[in-house]
């Protein structure tokens, strides 16, 4: 799960889709690949260091589902000040070295823009496909494009955009504030040939429960369940789609 650009709420959605998934059944793990600015840990409400045990790193949990990121190895106020190989290494460590178990999906949130973690992800497991975050209004829309530019590069299928922050609904009179605008992650993805897989609106609660981590507790929200819902199922019909036209006998990569 990618965006062109930062605040555009890509955590949130990647973190989403995989308390979505596993509600629904599935075994789903959740690497946190935003090494500048790891969300995932606050959104949760997780803390602690994984430990290593039989030369794997041993990740935290919550509930079912396992996540490893780096907010769990270092201190809140510290920053990651890595140049690419370093930046490869930790990636390569996330991937290859933690104990994830059998899965049905592997959600990787990525970090906003078109950098080398991109590239890294390309080369060392085949991904199934990205999921391109985007807020409605111009500027957002021009780096999601580069964003669907860059996955295109590196031979990541794009399976769709999802417009987030689409549109507030007023709970005192039920009316419909489109704060950012509204349409423009659609119509982008009708101009470009890639699937709008949804939206998801402005949500008060939504954003309450993740400042204090409980994004889980959100996701029970009745707006927010069926935005997220929708979204999964038009990503899981994606994934579908493409494992129908792969070659007869190819194996399809989980996510």
């Amino acid at each position: 799960v990618g965006s062109g650009k930062g605040g555009v709420g890509k955590s949130t959605i990647a973190t989403s889709i995989a308390l979505s998934l596993a509600k629904a059944g599935a075994k789903v793990g959740l690497m946190d690949a935003d090494v500048y600015g790891p969300s995932v840990p606050h959104l949760l409400g997780l803390s602690g260091r994984p430990e290593v045990m039989n030369g794997k790193i041993r990740p935290i949990y919550f509930e079912q589902i396992p996540v490893m990121s780096m907010g769990f190895l270092i201190e809140p106020d510290q920053a990651v000040i890595w140049r690419g190989p370093m930046l490869h290494g930790s990636i390569s460590q996330f991937l290859r070295d933690t104990y994830w178990g059998p899965l049905d999906y592997l959600i990787i949130d990525m970090p906003p823009g078109t950098g080398d973690i991109a590239l890294t992800l390309s080369q060392m497991i085949p991904l199934t496909g990205a999921v391109v975050v985007c807020t409605p209004q111009q500027v957002a829309l021009l780096d999601a494009v580069k964003a669907i530019a860059m996955f295109r590069k590196v031979k990541i299928p794009v399976l769709g955009m999802v417009e987030n922050m689409s549109g507030f609904v007023c709970p005192d009179c039920g009316k419909r504030y489109d704060i950012f605008g509204r349409g423009g992650a659609r119509e982008k993805a009708e101009e470009m040939g890639v699937p709008f897989l949804g939206e998801v609106p402005l949500n008060m609660q939504l954003r309450q429960q993740s400042d204090t981590g409980n994004l889980s507790d959100a996701l029970e929200d009745p707006i927010c369940k069926s935005a997220l819902d929708k979204i999964v199922r038009s990503m899981i019909r994606r994934i579908g789609q493409r494992a129908a036209e792969a070659p007869t006998g190819a194996a399809l990569p989980v996510l």
